[in-house]
């Protein structure tokens, strides 16, 4: 067997993630957390917690402020500290299922959780000669626990709501990651198309948010799930007390306000235009595959031999994220951050001189 099949064949190392990419003096392009500093808005109620550290959180004003923007209840939100936090709750109080299956490629820390608890994983590899849409016949129907990323990292791929919404039934909880819902848009849509947040609907739906990504706040560590309280009650159960710090409860009150809406709103348009860029200049390369159209902020790249460029770019100053640790992938992947134009034009021209050497 040739050494690029056995690298496809080993077990994907699912610990891995994009900040073990990033180095000293290197340009980040491997994490997909947006780099500005975070407004006024945000950052001074977070500031203002610091002379108030003495008591324990209340996550009772945060919650309540997260229920308004999604047309929730309270009861129907489960603040947590960070989107990573929300799959090991489910992982440790769903330890009765019989059938957790995860829909790959994806992000790697739920299959994680799930395996750390003691569950047998099943997968489901979306193909990327079908630009990694999801079948939801694809998933076996005796599956009590799914899994899926919408839009998925690391693909970039926006699934329709109506299809993943399919994957819903009785007997079965449906975990629909939304941790880049809010960099998604689409023409004449308001708000974050085919999100499912606001369904209350779907038997056994679960839709885990971030507020890392968008805001720059994966230091601050700020996430919540929605769905059924009877559900949500039963993670809670399994949550450390006081898990979410006071001033990751005023980062979630703040970016619930429709001042942050609307600002998640213009940075998701420009972000698309930011993304357009970096693919039509991708295209320009001779050998270099964006599979499927981007819908978040970051893009899947195939090329041959790209793990040996992925290595010649850090020596040349710049991090990618190496594609091989996702199930479903293997070592001619890379996924790339979407930075402003300056960036991505003076990475495109790097790349192809590393290609070319």
């Amino acid at each position: 067997m040739s050494d690029q099949r056995s690298a496809v064949a080993a077990e994907p190392d699912l610990a891995h993630h994009g900040d073990a990419e990033v180095g000293d003096g290197l340009i980040d392009l491997a994490v997909n957390v947006r780099q500005a500093p975070p407004p006024a808005w945000l950052a001074t109620p977070i500031a203002a917690t610091l002379t108030d550290l003495a008591h324990y959180p209340d996550p009772a004003p945060a919650r309540a402020a997260v229920a308004a923007r999604h047309r929730r209840h309270s009861n129907e939100v489960l603040l947590t500290a960070g989107a990573a936090e929300g799959f090991v709750l489910i992982a440790q109080a769903l330890r009765g299922v019989r059938r957790p299956v995860v829909v790959h490629p994806q992000f790697t820390e739920p299959e994680a959780a799930l395996r750390a608890a003691g569950h047998r994983v099943e997968r489901v590899l979306l193909d990327a000669a079908a630009d990694f849409r999801l079948d939801p016949s694809r998933v076996p129907a005796d599956a009590d626990l799914v899994v899926i990323g919408n839009p998925t990292n690391p693909t970039s791929v926006l699934h329709p709501a109506q299809t993943v919404a399919a994957l819903a039934r009785p007997g079965r909880v449906l975990v629909v990651d939304e941790a880049f819902a809010d960099t998604t848009i689409a023409s004449g849509h308001p708000g974050e198309p085919e999100s499912l947040a606001e369904r209350r609907d779907l038997p056994g739906l679960l839709v885990l948010r971030s507020l890392t990504k968008t805001w720059g706040l994966a230091g601050l560590r700020i996430g919540y799930l929605l769905g059924a309280p009877e559900l949500l009650s039963r993670l809670a159960a399994v949550q450390p007390l006081w898990a979410v710090s006071t001033p990751a409860l005023a980062a979630a009150s703040a970016c619930a306000t429709d001042v942050a809406v609307h600002a998640e709103r213009e940075i998701a348009a420009g972000l698309a235009a930011d993304r357009d860029h970096l693919v039509a200049r991708l295209a320009e390369l001779p050998g270099v595959r964006v599979v499927g159209r981007p819908a978040s902020a970051f893009v899947l790249l195939h090329l041959a031999g790209a793990a040996a460029i992925r290595a010649a770019l850090r020596e040349r100053g710049w991090a990618v994220r190496r594609g091989d640790t996702f199930p479903g992938l293997g070592p001619d992947w890379l996924r790339v951050a979407v930075r402003d134009r300056h960036t991505t034009d003076t990475f495109i021209a790097v790349l192809r001189e590393t290609m070319e050497a």
